[in-house]
Order: structure tokens, then C-alpha cells, then sequence
């Protein structure tokens, strides 16, 4: 390993460390282990937007039954929640190393993803836009704590991120935007003010398109709040100099409750999923209430170090192409 290399994985790691401590500190939430791969056919894994392949393979010490490689941790956290018996405002952490076979390759794209799951408890009032933003405040306070960390240790890496996060719901950025695509609508934003939090992603917009595809069984899309604007969930989104464009680090929300699983699922037209394992468990009251996400580790190390490609934070498979083309650009990955 070259000298250069060696100090870009320490710089990695010093980010991992120090984001994930005073993330913990902020959220109140404590480290667990994770599971790489989960049994098929229990409704625990995540099903992103319900389109992609998982990583399948039996086990011979079940009879042949069917394990998945996890695509993030979503649902299996909130069983985890229930049994370690954590009370509101307390929560975990987690991890986790997922495989998305079905990713499309891009400088922030690998088909490897490592992000830090989280989870924490909540009670019924708590499903408010305003518990959502100012869980959202938190995260990001951490994220320009981090950033700033980072400056003061490596004096050439400058902070760019704005003090505060600005909130827009979907609805909103549609109307500001009436002509972009929703991929043109978070560059536009992301770029005006630095950082934003989108959200309300997963309903139909009153252009009668998604602005994003949501899973129907983890985050609550549908629920009407008290801002006149549908959805608890949303992403945390920046503005990316290195690369110019919109920088996703995290996708969260308060989760669903019995009422928005079953309306949520009879949208997608999968009400047969509601009696798998996970979506009995909380549909018979088995599950607390709960709010998570997952926030890039990979991303967030990008952004830190003023990085250009995800390859440079993190080793996975590419084609040999992109190895050499990269290469010729200066561009060196682990």
C-alpha cells in the first residue's frame, strides 16, 4: 500500500470515529451488532423500493432454506428495539454492511453499501413533522461538527457546509421547480442552500408522479401532518462541489404504525405481505413505536475528504474500465 493510501485510510477512519461517538452521544442511542443475512420470506429485509435482487443462497443446516444478504437494516432494527425492551428516547445503532447487486454503477454508486443504521423508540405523539425536523437538526448538527473536526486536523480540507439544514417537503420543491425532473429539482435546491431536507418522499406528488420511490413497510409516506403535506420521512441532501451535483448522506423517517402499513401496502397493491413475520408482528401491537435511518458512511467519508469517487473510501468490484480510466484521472481506489 502506497504511503498516500495509508493516510487516506486513516483519514477515513478518523471520520468514521468521530461522527459515529457523537452521533451516539446526540441521539442517545447505544452500538449493537448486526446481522449480514437474514432468513427470506419474513418480511425483515429491507425492500428499498421493492425492485431490487437481494443476494440469495440456501442453507444446508436449515434444510436448504433461503438466506438473504441484508440491503439495510430498517425493519430488523425495530424487532431488535422491541426485544433489548428500550424505552422512548433511547435507541441503537448499528454497523451494517449491506450487498445491492442491482445498483447502477456512478461515483457514488457501488453495488458494496456501509452506512450506520440507527433506531430509536418513540411514543405515539411523537409522530409529528416537528419531532421529525428536530431529529433531523440533531443528525446534521453532528454532521458539521465532524466537518469541522475534520478542517482543524487536516487544515487543507475546508468546511463547506451551511450552520443550519433548510426543510422543503416534496409537494413544496415540486411547485418551486414545476419543470425539472425530481433528480433536477434536489440539485436546484441542494445547490441554493447547501443543505436540505426533503421531505414526504414516497406519495403521489399533485403532478400525479412519485418524487422517489419508498418501500411501503418501513417509513411513513402517507400520513397527512399538521403542515398540510403527507409523509414523515425524507432525505438529508447536500451540495457537492467536488462532484456539482445534490449529495444524498442519509434517507430516515418516523415508521410506520398499523393504520399507515396496511394503507401503505394497499397502494402498492401488496396487502399480502401483511401477514409475513415482520408486518404481524406489528400488526398485533408487537412492535414500538420508532423513528431511523441510514446515513452513508462511505458518502459521509466522500464529502469530508473531498473525494471524487466512492471507490477512494471504500473496496468494491468495478469494471476494469472504470479502474483504468479512473487511474489515468489521478484517481486511485482502495
Amino acid at each position: 500500500m502506497s504511503r498516500a493510501l495509508l493516510l487516506r485510510e486513516q483519514a477515513i477512519s478518523f471520520v468514521k470515529d468521530t461522527f459515529s461517538k457523537s452521533l451516539q452521544e446526540e441521539l442517545n442511542i447505544i452500538p449493537v451488532s448486526g446481522p449480514l443475512v437474514v432468513v427470506d420470506g419474513t418480511g425483515i429485509n429491507d425492500d428499498l423500493n421493492s425492485i431490487e435482487r437481494p443476494v440469495k443462497f440456501p442453507i444446508k443446516s436449515l434444510n436448504d432454506q433461503n438466506a438473504v444478504v441484508v440491503h439495510s437494516l430498517a425493519k430488523w432494527k425495530r424487532i431488535r428495539l422491541k426485544e433489548l425492551e428500550l424505552e422512548p428516547g433511547e435507541g441503537i445503532i448499528t454497523d451494517m454492511r449491506a450487498l445491492r447487486p442491482d445498483e447502477d454503477y456512478s461515483p457514488i454508486h457501488s453495488i458494496y453499501v456501509d452506512q450506520w443504521d440507527w433506531e430509536k423508540v418513540i411514543t405515539a405523539s411523537d409522530r409529528q413533522l416537528d419531532y421529525l425536523q428536530y431529529t433531523v437538526s440533531s443528525i446534521y448538527k453532528v454532521i458539521k461538527q465532524t466537518e469541522l473536526k475534520v478542517e482543524e486536523k487536516y487544515p487543507t480540507l475546508k468546511s463547506i457546509l451551511p450552520e443550519e439544514i433548510t426543510f422543503i417537503s416534496s409537494e413544496e420543491l415540486l411547485q418551486k421547480y414545476p419543470s425539472f425532473t425530481p433528480k433536477e429539482r434536489e440539485n436546484a435546491i441542494a445547490k441554493e442552500y447547501g443543505a436540505v431536507f426533503i421531505y414526504g418522499i414516497g406519495g403521489v406528488l399533485s403532478n400525479g408522479e412519485l418524487h422517489d420511490s419508498r418501500s411501503a413497510d418501513y417509513d411513513d409516506w402517507s400520513t397527512e401532518n399538521r403542515a398540510g403535506f403527507t409523509g414523515l420521512n425524507g432525505d438529508i441532501i447536500v451540495w457537492n462541489p467536488i462532484l456539482e451535483q445534490a449529495f444524498e448522506l442519509s434517507s430516515m423517517g418516523i415508521r410506520v404504525d398499523k393504520k399507515a402499513l396496511l394503507k401503505q401496502l394497499e397502494i402498492r397493491g401488496a396487502l399480502d405481505r401483511k401477514d409475513l413475520l415482520f408486518h404481524s408482528m406489528l400488526l398485533n401491537d408487537e412492535l414500538t413505536e420508532s423513528i431511523g435511518g441510514g446515513i452513508g458512511q462511505s458518502r459521509l467519508c466522500m464529502l469530508m475528504l473531498k473525494l471524487q469517487h466512492i471507490g477512494e473510501v471504500q473496496p468494491s468490484i468495478w469494471e476494469e474500465g472504470i479502474k483504468t480510466q479512473l487511474k489515468d484521472q489521478g484517481v486511485e481506489l482502495l
